[in-house]
């Protein structure tokens, strides 16, 4: 299963290879990352179709934010499920997210039981 982490803070690669060092040495899950908005829609049209399942971005980056984002997978790729991550838990952004088609959303520092609880979810559903 591949998922890709977008966020503009290059150091959120090492924290996610760090907390999911079981899951990928097990290879249950593969992580893609990507540094900004443009990025992530390279990788994912990349390959057709995209190999990747699941996308996981911060919403507040340069250029194009993690909301932009979100509206440009859901149109393009509907099948693929996006979860956002703020440092801002604020009820604008989780509403604009929500509304926006974001699977769920997370604030920093992440939960990463819940993540993770949210990742073996789409893993059944995806053997399933």
């Amino acid at each position: 299963m591949k998922i890709m982490i977008v966020d503009d803070e290059k150091d959120v690669e090492m924290l996610f290879r760090q907390k999911f060092r079981k899951e990928l040495r097990n290879k249950e899950i593969e992580f893609d990352f990507a540094f900004s908005g443009e990025e992530a829609l390279n990788l994912l049209g990349s390959e057709n179709p995209p190999k990747i399942v699941y996308v996981f971005s911060d919403i507040n980056m340069p250029g194009m934010t993690g909301l932009e984002l979100l509206e440009k997978i859901k149109l393009k790729y509907p099948n693929i499920p996006v979860s956002m991550i703020s440092a801002y838990g604020d009820s604008d952004n989780y509403n604009k997210a929500i509304n926006s088609g974001a699977k769920g959303f997370f604030t920093k520092p992440i939960d990463f039981e819940s993540l993770k609880t949210e990742i073996s979810q789409l893993i059944k559903e995806k053997e399933g």
